[in-house]
């Protein structure tokens, strides 16, 4: 395997984070060559001096002298702004992108970075649930490998390998049921930011984890996988699996299931994804079965956890329904971090957006633009009218 040079959209993410410890731990295979952030300009600047990358970017111009001043003794060429991460992404000598930006952000450096004829570790799933089509036949055209890194489709595509010419039935992604598995539409009226932050499995970035609260994460999944494999909404299952040791699972025509599993660990989809097709030996911690003497699977709850329903019902409308939940979700989700809107409340935001958003069958991408932002401004339009608490312990 030849060296590969990595460029990490989001390098101070719980993925991004990850990532650079396989990085760190693979030197001779891995090069971190360009790592981006948001606003965390601190973390960014430490690892810009542990990995020593050719470019760094700051995506907020406000921290960019910061930055600077602060790699100013090293080799590191230091860029800020979102057209500094959507050019940097073409550069000659990068191999694979990995996406591990939040949100609707992501889907403009991906469409740059396969123009480019990089291959993508897709960690973004936004990516795919926004423009799914229109990103699976940018692929194809340019004759690149898009690598799930989401433990379930990391999963399904470790399932699928040497399957080519077998048929599948259906694919099952699992869930873990996040913090709320069991609870009442009464028990969440009343739940709290950080009740839903205390995620019993994984951990993962703010967003995400309410996103697994709300089960709108394995939504997004399912629209996701829809374009990773090929299937339609009726090929796909979600399974609720509390200790999160079964990653998902593919059933083919003869009725046989194989499933990937192991514990908890996102450095593992991580490391696959960027060694693909090889597989790197690790000292990750291994999966005893001893530890887990019992594996239970349950139905999900889409009658209390609605967002799962809504992300079905998206994928079978198509078009640009997909982005519409994506981006009322994004607009939810943020307020209900700030405290303001009730976690019940969230998905009332998003079917609201879902019924008054214009919607198109085959939208381009100035459609998916567009849809994205009016979605938003309708998102934060209805919230204000809804009457906000702020929610204590």
């Amino acid at each position: 395997m030849s060296k590969k040079n990595i460029a990490i959209l989001g390098s101070t993410g719980s993925v991004g984070t990850q990532a650079l410890e396989v990085i760190g731990e693979n030197p001779s295979l891995f090069c971190a060559y360009v790592l981006t952030a948001q606003n965390n300009a601190e973390l960014l600047i430490q690892q810009a001096l542990k990995f020593n990358p050719a470019y760094v970017v700051i995506c907020n111009e406000k921290y960019y002298q910061r930055v600077k001043d602060a790699l100013v003794a090293t080799n590191v060429e230091v860029l800020s702004g979102i057209d500094a991460i959507n050019g940097i992404v073409t550069h000659p000598d990068i191999n694979m992108v990995l996406t591990a930006m939040v949100g609707f952000a992501g889907l403009e450096p991906t469409i740059n970075a396969i123009k480019a004829g990089k291959d993508i570790a897709l960690a973004n799933k936004e990516t795919l649930v926004v423009a799914g089509e229109l990103i699976t036949d940018l692929a194809k055209q340019h004759n690149i490998n898009i690598l799930p890194v989401d433990s379930e489709h990391s999963a399904i595509f470790q399932c699928l390998t040497g399957e080519e010419s077998n048929s599948v039935e259906k694919i099952i992604l699992t869930a873990s049921g996040g913090p709320f598995r069991g609870k009442s539409l009464e028990y969440l009226a009343g739940v709290t930011r950080e009740d839903a932050l205390k995620h019993p499995n994984w951990v993962m970035g703010a967003k995400i984890t309410i996103d697994s609260a709300s089960l709108m994460n394995k939504g997004l999944e399912v629209i996701e996988a829809k374009w990773l494999f090929g299937l339609e909404a009726e090929h796909i299952d979600v399974i609720v699996h509390p200790q999160s040791v079964v990653h998902s699972m593919v059933q083919f025509k003869d009725g046989s299931i194989k499933a990937q599993m192991g514990l908890p660990d996102m450095k593992l989809p991580i490391q696959y994804a960027l060694a693909y097709p090889d597989r790197l030996k690790n000292n990750f911690k291994r999966l005893d079965f001893i530890n887990y003497p019992n594996l239970s699977f349950e139905k999900p709850d889409i009658k209390t956890f609605r967002n799962l329903a809504l992300a079905f019902e998206a994928l079978k409308q198509g078009g640009n329904m997909p982005c519409i939940i994506n981006a009322a979700n994004e607009i939810a989700v943020a307020g209900f971090l700030n405290n303001g809107l009730s976690f019940l409340a969230m998905s009332d935001i998003i079917e609201e957006c879902m019924q008054k958003i214009d919607f198109y069958a085959k939208p381009t991408l100035d459609d998916y633009l567009n849809t994205d932002k009016e979605t938003r401004i309708l998102a934060q339009n209805l919230i204000k009218r809804i009457p906000l608490k702020t929610f204590t312990n």
